[in-house]
């Protein structure tokens, strides 16, 4: 008979749930992430206004109640643009996010599974990457193809790229050292069988935390991006492009900087507690010390 060991590390959805419910970065990064998303959701549906509609006669209004923010220079509602600006920032960070989680964790798994100058070379590969920050990327591939949205993606996702790659190959280089490891080994599985059953599984909580944090990243480089006009181009809202249009009006309307700049603060602090918070929350050597 086969016994089954349960493992340190698994436990109940009840529990888990009523830990995370009593930390507090966790519960205060998941409200602020879930209105974040809240807001990207309503903005496909429903504005209070049209953030593509100029109404000249009504530029720079304070808040009113017909105008809940005011609007901009152009007469645009400040407040459907921030919700449609939070839609391409998710957009970004997802697609930006998930081209460095795939490419990223593949080349780590492959960097552990084969060691000797595999790894070597993926290890080289992802230091010189590193020299590109997502900035100087997308001044590259502008200069090349031309500033827009889709280059903005690409320059974040290849900076994602050498992240994933070094935090997956830290991680299943340790699963790669343990016992069961080399006893599927001495049971005939390949290299490629024990990555996918024993190895990713037991790394996927590193990862997540990983691409939580990630997603800030990229959130806080796509606004650095459209504020340098290599970003979201007009007509399409970006929060990083509201704070370039609003420093030439900071003494006339001082809080169309304020509005963006207060939801950038507030999604990127959301993404890096709720990553700090699973990150305690996925680790049981943390969570017994709670």
């Amino acid at each position: 008979m086969n016994a089954v060991i349960p493992s340190p590390s698994v436990t109940s959805a009840p529990s888990w749930l009523h830990r995370a419910l009593r930390h507090r970065s966790f519960v205060i990064g998941a409200v602020l992430s879930l209105l974040l998303l809240l807001a990207a959701a309503l903005s496909l549906v429903w504005t209070p206004w049209s953030p593509y509609e100029m109404d000249l006669a009504s530029k720079l209004q304070p808040p009113t109640g017909t105008h809940w923010l005011g609007t901009d220079a152009f007469g645009r509602d400040v407040a459907s643009l921030l919700l449609v600006g939070a839609r391409n920032s998710i957009l970004v960070g997802v697609i930006a996010v998930g081209i460095g989680l795939t490419v990223g964790t593949a080349l780590g798994l492959l960097a552990a599974a084969k060691r000797g100058w595999v790894e070597e070379l993926i290890m080289r590969l992802a230091d010189f990457t590193f020299a590109f920050p997502a900035i100087l990327s997308a001044i590259m591939l502008t200069a090349v193809f031309g500033a827009g949205i889709v280059n903005s993606i690409i320059a974040i996702g290849i900076f994602n790229i050498p992240t994933f790659a070094r935090v997956t190959r830290a991680s299943a280089n340790a699963v790669w050292s343990r016992e069961y490891i080399l006893a599927s080994r001495a049971c005939g599985k390949g290299s490629l069988r024990i990555t996918l059953e024993h190895v990713l599984p037991n790394i996927l909580s590193v990862l997540i935390v990983q691409a939580t944090i990630q997603f800030a990243i990229a959130i806080l480089a796509e606004a650095a991006l459209s504020y340098l006009g290599l970003g979201t181009q007009p007509p399409q809202p970006s929060w990083g492009r509201m704070l370039s249009e609003a420093q030439t009006l900071m003494f006339q309307a001082p809080l169309l900087a304020v509005w963006p700049g207060v939801a950038i603060a507030l999604a990127v602090l959301g993404l890096n507690l709720l990553g700090d918070g699973l990150r305690d929350l996925l680790d049981p050597r943390l969570s017994r010390k709670r």
